[in-house]
Parts: C-alpha cells; sequence; structure tokens
C-alpha cells in the first residue's frame, strides 16, 4: 500500500457513548481521546449516533426523552471547549442536536479519520465520505467470539471499517480466527487531567458492574462470562487482608443486581457509584482519593487472555495510585511488580496487598511512572494516527 503523507493538522471525527450513558466513568473513557487529540493539535469533533435509547440516572433506566443527556454532554463540551464541535442523534424522533446539519455533513465529508470507540457507531456505512474509519475494540474476546459465532449483522459492521484495533493486545497470538488483525492500543490518558494526589483514605476502591449481561457467551465449548463470575472467587478476601478496607462501587442495578448482602457479610464496603462517582470530577475525586485499586476482570478476558487492561485502571495509575487487578494477559505487555500488581489466585492477592501496604510511596510513584510510559494520550493517539491511515487491515484473511 502507498504511504499517505501525513498532514500536520486532521480534522477527526470520535464517536461514544457520552450522552448514552452520562456517567462518570464512561465521559472520562471518551473524553480522553478528544483531550488527547485536541492537544496533538488535530480539529477533533464528537459525534454521537447510537441508535439507542439514553439511559437517565436520575430516573434510573432507559427513556424516551433525551432532553437531561443533551445538556449534560453539552455541559461537558462547552467545559472543554467544545462547544461548537460536537453533535447527538436523539433516537425516539430521530433528530440531531448540537452542529447544524450543514455542518455536520461538511465535517463528515471533510474528515481524514473517524475513530469509532467501541463500535458503538450504529450506522457506519452513512459515514464512508471519511477518509479512513478505525473501528476500536474495546471488549475483547466478547467481539470476537461474536464474529465467530457467525453473527452476520455484526460482521457487517466491522466490515464497514478500513482498520481494526484492539485493548486485546495478545490477539497476534491467539488461535481465535476471525478474519480480521487487530491492531494492538489502549487507552490514551490526558495526563494533565490526572495528578498524582495523596490518599485521603486508607481504602482500596474499585468502580464496576457486577454483570453487563445475563447471559454469558459460548462457543466452542467455552463459556465467556462477566465480572460477577471471577468475583465470586474472591468473596472471602476481605477476611483474609484484614484490617485492610475494600471498597467497591457496584451498580444496585434491578435486572443484574449484585450481591449486596453477601458481600457486606463477607466484609466489603459497598457504595452506589451514583452516589459517590456519578460525574466526572466525583468519578476523578472517588480515585484520587483511594490508596489504590484491587479489582477483577471479566471472565471473558481472564479465559481469553487477550492482554485487556482496563481504562479505568489506566486512571487509577494516572492519578498515582497501584492497580492490583487480575490477570488477562496483560503482564506481558506491561511492566508488572511495582505499580501494577497482577494476581491469578487468592494466595497471590493477600500477598500484593500487603505489600503495597508495607512500601507505598515505591508503589504509587511507579503507578504514575507507568501512565506516563505506557497510556500517554500523545503516544496512544499519534500512533493509532499512523497506523489507521497508513496500514492496511488484514480483513479476511
Amino acid at each position: 500500500m502507498e504511504r499517505l503523507r501525513m498532514k500536520s493538522s486532521l480534522r477527526i471525527i470520535v464517536t461514544g457513548l457520552i450522552a448514552q450513558y452520562p456517567l462518570g466513568g464512561m465521559t472520562w473513557h471518551y473524553m480522553q481521546y478528544l483531550l488527547g487529540l485536541t492537544r496533538l493539535g488535530h480539529d477533533v469533533y464528537y459525534l454521537e449516533d447510537t441508535g439507542a435509547g439514553p439511559y437517565n440516572p436520575r430516573a434510573g433506566g432507559v427513556v424516551k426523552d433525551c432532553a437531561y443527556n443533551v445538556e449534560y454532554l453539552a455541559g461537558v463540551m462547552t467545559r472543554f471547549g467544545l462547544q461548537d464541535k460536537w453533535a447527538y442523534r436523539c433516537y425516539e424522533r430521530p433528530q440531531w442536536l448540537g452542529l447544524p446539519d450543514i455542518k455536520r455533513t461538511a465535517v463528515i465529508r471533510s474528515a481524514d479519520l473517524l475513530i469509532n470507540v467501541s463500535g458503538m457507531l450504529a450506522r457506519p456505512e452513512e459515514y464512508l465520505e471519511v477518509r479512513r474509519l478505525a473501528y476500536v475494540d474495546t471488549d475483547p474476546v466478547f467481539n470476537q467470539v461474536k464474529l465467530a459465532q457467525g453473527r452476520v449483522e455484526f460482521r457487517k459492521l466491522i466490515d464497514a471499517h478500513d482498520v481494526h484495533f484492539s485493548f486485546g493486545e495478545l490477539f497476534s497470538e491467539s488461535a481465535l480466527a476471525t478474519g480480521y488483525y487487530w491492531r494492538p492500543t489502549r487507552q490514551p490518558i490526558a495526563l494533565s487531567e490526572w495528578r498524582p494526589a495523596q490518599p485521603r483514605r486508607n481504602v482500596f476502591t474499585t468502580i464496576m458492574n457486577w454483570t453487563a449481561s445475563k447471559n454469558p457467551l459460548v462457543y466452542g465449548g467455552q463459556t465467556y462470562g462477566q465480572k460477577d463470575v471471577e468475583f465470586t472467587r474472591f468473596l472471602d478476601l476481605p477476611g483474609r487482608v484484614a484490617p485492610a478496607v475494600l471498597e467497591i462501587a457496584v451498580n444496585p442495578g434491578k435486572r443484574r443486581q449484585a450481591p449486596l448482602e453477601l458481600l457486606t457479610s463477607k466484609g466489603w464496603r459497598v457504595v452506589d457509584p451514583e452516589n459517590v462517582c456519578l460525574d466526572l470530577d466525583s468519578y476523578r475525586g472517588y480515585i484520587e482519593s483511594s490508596m489504590a485499586e484491587w479489582s477483577v476482570a471479566k471472565n471473558g478476558y481472564v479465559q481469553g487472555r487477550p492482554g485487556w487492561f482496563s481504562e479505568r485502571s489506566a486512571c487509577y495509575l494516572a492519578a498515582g495510585k497501584p492497580v492490583i487487578v487480575q490477570d488477562t494477559g496483560f503482564s506481558t505487555v506491561l511492566p508488572v511488580g511495582e505499580g501494577i500488581a497482577p494476581f491469578t489466585t487468592m494466595e497471590e492477592v493477600v500477598s500484593a496487598i500487603k505489600e503495597v501496604e508495607s512500601d507505598y510511596a515505591r508503589h504509587a510513584k511507579a503507578a504514575r511512572a507507568i501512565a506516563e510510559e505506557y497510556f500517554d494520550s500523545d503516544k496512544i493517539l499519534t500512533r493509532l494516527i499512523e497506523e489507521a491511515l497508513n496500514c492496511r487491515s488484514k480483513a479476511h484473511a
């Protein structure tokens, strides 16, 4: 493929779920792409076109009226100087809000790159005037299993993109054939938004969904489940590390509810994320107040070993917080031992918590250093752009 000459400033469209799920962690996930690209000097726009009804935390569920969600999105964009750089397509009407139609159409026609983060763009075929479309898979194993299962509509969505990236950094070594070449990438962190902070609480924390789906994926005789599957293996952890305090901000939703009574009986401190980390500032503040993170991964990540590393854990690192997290294979692509402590067994978790407590300053310093070296948005996004514009995906190999 002939190499394309890189322009110093590109017009780039980012898609995501900021309005769809107006929650702190979700907002940071996508905003750090926008902030990182803007700080690299690019002309960046955010278009949200999910084809689904928005979630309203005040109503406690999905709603038809998108007014709250649009107001939230507009406020976030204005806060970061992008007040005239966004558009949101309401599902119920349907209707575009934000950028005028003429301007939005002109942006699409003139854009050099569209980055479909998490694959949430419902109609990628309507954006083919963009020079290159890049798909960023943030849910590795699960998406590849869907492809292997032969889900035709999902494959059509993937096919609409020119190049494919994945948080599953080890897929080049995976036996799960999908017909696509998945280029490794990871969460970009806008480091200036995350400054190392002394913990205000002697507490190991995490922010999580108990399960994102009530039905696990099954393929080739293997079951790929959610976090609840792995968490149950470590239910007795608080009793093993006392007096250390383990706190989880976990969704108490009705349909996929965490077993709150069981968790508290085992010594877990349970808080509602919508009370402690609902928006951008409280989410960041919750992380900054913590001593460190402890978390399991989705069972599918543990089974598939894709090398996935959480965008949330990357934020902990950027805030100078050590992370003790279940290994998904990332220990082969990220430095571990200081700042990041991977685990697979109860004994490894107990040892890691005691180690972090005994030499906290060293692990906290290492955490921030890892964020600067491995998650800096300048580095992550420069590489992503270079590969998106100049590399041909090995689709349908």
